[in-house]
Formats: structure tokens, C-alpha cells, sequence
């Protein structure tokens, strides 16, 4: 596997634990609320940018970037990623029967949400790796830590 492949895996394991952070913390609390399908996925997909979002920012952070440029690079790297991921996520959910209607206490209910993100991921690694290779995306979180590199030693 050449480096941009192993990057595009990186960057889309990476973006899996943001979003399945947001995704699974969304349903859990809109099955326990009793919310409605549409309200689920608005409130899954909107903790999923932001988890995603987050992890980037702390880790482009911590290399020394200040907030404005940390906000900048977490939106660039992200958008597109997560995007990609919630679509197909969400889009599986909301096809498989039964699954927006399962409760925590179904099987179901945890199968399909992990079938979902699994088939997210593989959807995304393609993305990832065409946005790496036109230096997008995660390229520039990779550029944002090569330049700390480069700075700190």
C-alpha cells in the first residue's frame, strides 16, 4: 500500500472517530428521548461535524497552530470526509428497515449503526485518497504537522 493509500486510511480512521463519536452520542439520545427519524439524524450528523471537527482542532492544536488557523485547517481537512460519511451512514440507516425505529435495547438498533459506519469508512477511504492527492483534505493537517516538525527540532 503506497503512502497516500496508507494516509487516506489514517485520515478516514481518523474522521470514523469523530463522526462515530456524534453518531452513535446522537441516536443513543434521540432513541432515549423518543425523538422522530428526521430529528435523530439532524442531531446525529450535527455531534458527528462537531466531534470531527474537534479531534482535528485539538490535534492541530497541540502541533502549535493558533485557534483562527486550527479552525481553518479542522473545516478543510473535515468537511468533506464527514460529509462523505454521514451521507452513506445516514443513507444506510434510514434505508434498512426497521433500523431508525429500533431502541437501545435492540440489536438491531447496534448492528445496523455499526454495519453503517463500516460501510462509511470503506465509501470514504477513496474520497480521502483523491482529496490527499490533489493536496486537500487531510494533506494539510499532514502539511500542518510536517512544518511543526520541522520547527520543533
Amino acid at each position: 500500500m503506497n503512502s497516500s493509500w496508507k494516509m487516506a486510511v489514517t485520515a478516514t480512521l481518523h474522521c470514523l472517530t469523530g463522526c462515530a463519536i456524534g453518531e452513535v452520542l446522537g441516536m443513543v439520545l434521540a432513541t432515549w428521548w423518543g425523538w422522530g427519524n428526521r430529528a435523530s439524524v439532524v442531531l446525529s450528523v450535527a455531534l458527528a461535524f462537531f466531534f470531527g471537527y474537534l479531534l482535528t482542532f485539538t490535534g492541530v492544536r497541540r502541533a502549535g497552530l493558533d485557534v483562527p488557523t486550527a479552525v481553518r485547517t479542522a473545516l478543510a481537512a473535515d468537511t468533506v470526509s464527514i460529509l462523505t460519511m454521514e451521507v452513506v451512514d445516514n443513507g444506510f440507516l434510514v434505508l434498512w428497515p426497521g433500523a431508525m425505529d429500533a431502541t437501545l435495547a435492540d440489536l438491531l438498533f447496534w448492528v445496523t449503526l455499526a454495519a453503517s459506519l463500516a460501510i462509511a469508512f470503506v465509501v470514504t477511504v477513496p474520497v480521502n485518497h483523491w482529496m490527499i492527492g490533489r493536496g486537500k483534505g487531510h494533506a494539510v493537517v499532514h502539511e500542518m504537522h510536517q512544518m511543526d516538525e520541522h520547527t520543533h527540532h
